[in-house]
């Protein structure tokens, strides 16, 4: 079995629809594939409806998060939430509280780079979303097309980074807290891309110690921003842990160049999921 667990769609920050996206994922040979846009679960009923036949989807969502060092300043993390109850209240009420804030975020970001001459308008850019979790992706494809940025990823580089003027912080779930709510609602906490120095600070091996005493069932090792030495850093701290291990690719369609499938979880750790996972189920034949 080919499986990729981290993928997301136009719902959120990439540039297919969920049908798309799993056509794309049949083609590349997948036989499992999850769905984990940002903070939503808005594309599962489309996903459902347009499953190719033979291919098994994973509701799931990608849950924005921080881990708060005694010492230090907070650090941006991300948690794949699978296989969780879309209506349990509480965890409901948090990614309704995640949706507004990356929506005044982005409205704030889009406001101070029209004041400073670039081209773009908010209204465009959520005309552009289709309705979906808008996040600076859409604010990089609307640089593009003012040609304010050459690319999605000379925007990031050049006016979207974190240091630059018109990035503004957004109030994410304390990671624990986020652990706590998935499983909760039936999920399977896994913590994504968590060693990928690449993308900036990073938590070390005692803060994932004790997310794992907050319920985290599993660490995302085989991603694309990860390098040898981080995957086999992880792959050992897993196995001293007891935690699931798991690959994927973290395809976001042209808004990066990473391949859908470019990275897989093997199949005993993918059982383990849907052996943990008692708040939805996969959508498949």
């Amino acid at each position: 079995m080919r499986i990729d667990l981290h993928t997301h769609s136009s719902v959120s920050d990439g540039t297919e629809t969920p049908a798309e996206l799993l056509a794309t994922a049949r083609a590349a040979g997948l036989d499992v594939v999850a769905l984990t846009d940002h903070d939503t679960t808005a594309g599962w009923s489309v996903a459902e409806a347009a499953r190719p036949a033979g291919l098994t989807v994973v509701p799931g969502m990608e849950l924005s998060c921080r881990w708060f060092p005694d010492d230090q300043p907070p650090i941006s993390v991300h948690l794949l939430a699978y296989l969780f109850d879309p209506l349990h209240p509480g965890f409901a009420a948090e990614r309704a509280r995640l949706r507004d804030e990356r929506l005044e975020r982005g409205e704030r970001i889009v406001r101070a780079l029209a004041d400073a001459g670039y081209g773009i308008t908010w209204d465009r850019i959520v005309e552009r979303s289709e309705g979906g979790v808008v996040g600076r992706p859409h604010i990089a494809r609307a640089l593009v097309e003012a040609g304010a940025a050459d690319s999605v990823d000379h925007a990031f580089a050049t006016l979207l980074h974190h240091r630059s003027p018109y990035y503004v912080t957004k109030a994410d779930t304390d990671v624990r807290e986020g652990i706590a709510l998935v499983r909760a609602a039936g999920g399977v906490p896994v913590f994504a891309h968590g060693l990928a120095t690449k993308r900036g600070r990073v938590v070390g091996d005692e803060a994932v110690a004790a997310m794992v005493e907050s319920g985290l069932l599993g660490l995302e090792v085989d991603h694309p921003d990860h390098s040898e030495d981080e995957r086999r850093h992880l792959r050992s701290l897993a196995d001293d842990l007891g935690m699931i291990v798991t690959g994927s690719s973290d395809y976001h369609g042209t808004n990066k160049t990473t391949p859908i499938a470019a990275c897989t979880t093997a199949p005993d750790q993918f059982q383990a999921i849907l052996a943990a996972g008692t708040g939805s189920a996969p959508f498949r034949d």
